[in-house]
């Protein structure tokens, strides 16, 4: 499967400038499960505001989706 990274790119939530990863979801998934966090697409799921937090960590995840729901 070829990278659709224009596709990609329009639907990516990340606000960190400069990511490298940006639109090549395959490599921003393993540099944050490496690093025991969460994408940003993740944190879009409970609000803007969670993801310009830039606190990846999957606690952080968990706190504010349970707040959520």
């Amino acid at each position: 499967m070829e990278c659709q990274k224009e596709k990609n790119l329009k639907q990516c939530p990340c606000t960190w400038p400069n990511c490298p990863r940006k639109r090549i979801c395959c490599e921003c998934i393993r540099h944050h499960l490496s690093q025991n966090e969460l994408p940003a697409c993740c944190f879009a799921l409970i609000s803007e505001e969670a993801e310009k937090s830039y606190d990846r960590s999957i606690g952080n995840f968990v706190e504010g989706w349970l707040k959520k729901h």
